[in-house]
């Protein structure tokens, strides 16, 4: 039997994905097969990695650093983004905060990360690299448009995978998983509603049609993305975790007290799901 876990995007609201995960870190559970959007997939390589609590440890030294985030990073035509990308994806992993290469290269299993086509409008699913120091798929997968520059991989222009598949639980089973967790970023009565920067974003990325016309359709096919999730969950074929509440919380949250308290929730989530998800896991 084939084991996989979801992770949705978010930002800084995978802060709760991240506490999960490092609830499971504490009980020894890791599925054959990890992926993940945007955030989900950037922090949940740090589940892959098995460095407990690396995550919160970023969050919460550098949220408030203008390095990390800031509209200085933004205006500066070498980053073009709200975030940092030199000094979250290279400075941090590879000198601040060491990401664990060698860990992450003998996993065993398959990591894949989403990210959005802009040519085509659809979702890419591409293996992350076990060792680049630049974690550039990394960085397309996170790149919320218009926050972001657009990336190119193997010439392909790309964005944030959320775009296109923000919750990837069929690519799971269509990598040959049997039982997938799935880690949202939103409780789950939430509805997503219709972009607020729709008019910036065709202005934006007017060359790009296939695109816009998946934007335009974003909040309907997330809405019936997380119906099908959930139906799912009731034929048993998949375990879903989600916050209590994400009410104040922003996706570039600076308040290192909501930060850990997400983090908690997750946590606490994670280690009261340990015994459902262990059986989910290992029962034929």
């Amino acid at each position: 039997m084939k084991t996989g876990i979801v992770l949705e995007g978010g930002a800084l609201r995978t802060m709760f994905s991240s506490g999960v995960c490092d609830a499971f870190l504490d009980a020894g559970l890791m599925p054959d097969y990890v992926i993940g959007v945007s955030a989900g997939i950037a922090y949940g390589v740090s589940y892959v990695s098995r460095q407990k609590w690396r995550n919160l440890h970023i969050a919460t030294s550098y949220a408030n650093d203008k390095r990390y985030m800031s509209w200085g990073n933004f205006v500066n035509p070498a980053n073009r983004s709200y975030f940092g990308l030199k000094f979250a994806y290279e400075d941090v992993p590879n000198s601040l905060i060491p990401f664990d290469y060698d860990t992450f290269a003998a996993y065993p299993g398959e990591v894949e990360a989403v990210v959005t086509n802009l040519n085509t409008g659809a979702p890419d699913y591409l293996p992350v690299p076990r060792r680049d120091e630049h974690f550039t798929l990394l960085q397309a997968t996170c790149a919320m448009p218009v926050l972001f520059p657009i990336f190119h991989l193997d010439g392909q222009p790309y964005l944030d995978g959320g775009c296109s598949d923000p919750i990837p639980y069929q690519r799971a089973f269509d990598q040959g998983c049997d039982r997938v967790v799935v880690v949202l970023t939103r409780e789950r009565d939430y509805v997503r509603g219709e972009e607020k920067i729709e008019k910036l974003i065709d202005r934006r990325y007017r060359h790009y049609p296939r695109f816009l016309d998946t934007m335009h359709h974003r909040a309907d096919q997330y809405n019936d993305c997380r119906r099908r999730l959930f139906e799912l969950e009731q034929e048993g074929r998949v375990l879903v975790l989600a916050p209590a509440t994400t009410e104040g919380f922003s996706r570039t949250e600076k308040d290192l007290q909501k930060i850990r308290a997400l983090w908690q929730d997750g946590y606490f989530t994670g280690r009261s799901a340990v015994p459902a998800v262990r059986a989910f896991w290992t029962e034929g």
